[in-house]
């Protein structure tokens, strides 16, 4: 990743705008064991706190790993309890990456996060149409296939 997808701009002006990028080495140590690192590249989103919310492993492209950021941050935001937050990031993912692996599971925590902020089942509902409409094979249809019963 360090010759494509590290140097491409989008991905540097993203990471400048959102993150604290600290890159190590997959066997430093005390690092590598306290979070699991077996594999390059492995890249944890993390909180303030220093406690992780998303984790790719493997090489992405500039076009995947975007959205898979953006979807670290969504996640931080969710499982801090900032659901508006995680939704504002999660329809940025499907607008600007519709197409990107993150989409399917950024519809499905968009929804959660509505369903939690206003106790509603109707953004769960949507979620789940949404999901049989645009990734009906996506394991995140299948996992929010009991929302098509509220």
């Amino acid at each position: 990743m360090g010759a494509v997808t590290y140097p491409n701009e989008k991905v540097v002006e993203f990471i400048e705008r959102h993150m604290v990028p600290i890159q190590v080495l997959f066997d430093s140590q005390p690092l590598a064991t306290k979070f699991n690192i077996q594999w390059t590249p492995t890249v944890i989103t993390l909180d303030e706190e220093g406690k992780e919310h998303h984790r790719t492993v493997g090489f992405l492209s500039p076009e995947e790993f975007i959205p898979s950021l953006m979807f670290g941050v969504t996640k931080c935001h969710f499982d801090r309890g900032k659901f508006s937050e995680a939704v504002e990031m999660s329809e940025k993912i499907l607008k600007d990456y519709p197409k990107s692996d993150a989409a399917p599971e950024a519809v499905y925590v968009r929804g959660v996060a509505l369903y939690k902020s206003t106790h509603s089942a109707e953004p769960l509902k949507e979620a789940y149409k949404r999901l049989q409409r645009e990734y009906p094979s996506s394991e995140w249809t299948k996992r929010a296939q009991p929302y098509g019963l509220l």
